[in-house]
């Protein structure tokens, strides 16, 4: 298992694993998913619930999704007591709030919660802060968080640049990138413009939280209220039972308000 806070890759049709886990297709595993039971978990920790789909957490209200600028601003009132008992920084939680109020004013069936967003985001990169990594006031995470080269070693897919380095920085190979760690080609066709500025950038908190949302919604077949849809979004996510775990443990978590 790799340590909190590890950048891990993810790619549409094929996923980056550090040691000791497959590269599974996401045709493939959607059918195994679809056809099989839903995968049965140990406890959390006691005094956090270990549900699946985790928590919806404090609702986050209706917002005009298409004023002007960036619409996770209005949901700083939302944000600030959840901030202080969860430790997650306002900014990211209204980037989750605001990309979790888009799904379900645009796309309701799939039903999405922020918890879940917050918990891939705490898994992937710590909320954007993965190494000294701070999120400005726009949404903008600096320094960009890149993760390794995905060039076949340490247990690594081999993934050649598909980018021109163009997204992430590396014309030899792919990286992950930004604060939910999308490969270049995952985010030219899922990236979406959240934080107001007509610039889908994988390096933007609101950015990369709405298309996750949008990624894991397409890879839930349309529903994630489900433990079904949820466990099959995240499979494709990264197809790791230990990652499964932590992202459900951190949303539930956060579901009751509770620092992870």
């Amino acid at each position: 298992m790799a340590a909190k806070g590890r950048v891990r890759s993810h790619r549409r049709n094929r996923v980056a694993w550090s040691r000791n886990r497959t590269v599974v297709g996401i045709v493939v595993l959607a059918v195994a998913l679809g056809t099989t039971a839903c995968v049965s978990f140990p406890q959390s920790r006691p005094d956090i619930p270990d549900g699946v789909p985790p928590g919806a957490g404090t609702p986050q209200p209706y917002i005009d999704i298409n004023g002007p600028g960036r619409t996770a601003d209005l949901l700083a009132d939302w944000a600030e007591p959840i901030s202080k008992s969860t430790g997650i920084p306002v900014t990211a939680l209204t980037a989750y709030g605001n990309a979790a109020e888009i799904q379900r004013q645009q796309h309701p069936e799939c039903g999405i919660g922020w918890t879940t967003l917050a918990g891939i985001a705490a898994v992937e990169s710590k909320h954007g802060r993965h190494r000294g990594t701070s999120i400005a006031a726009n949404g903008d995470t600096s320094p960009h968080i890149r993760g390794v080269a995905l060039d076949g070693t340490r247990g690594n897919l081999k993934i050649k640049d598909t980018d021109g380095g163009r997204l992430d920085g590396d014309r030899t190979y792919d990286r992950a990138m930004g604060p939910f760690q999308f490969i270049p080609e995952t985010w030219q066709r899922y990236g979406v413009d959240a934080s107001g500025d007509g610039v889908a950038s994988p390096d933007n908190i609101d950015d990369a939280a709405l298309s996750a949302a949008r990624y894991l919604c397409v890879s839930a077949q349309g529903d994630m209220t489900t433990p079904g849809g949820w466990e099959r979004a995240i499979g494709v996510y990264n197809n790791s039972r230990q990652y499964l775990l932590d992202v459900r443990d951190h949303a539930n978590a956060y579901s009751i308000n509770v620092r992870y």
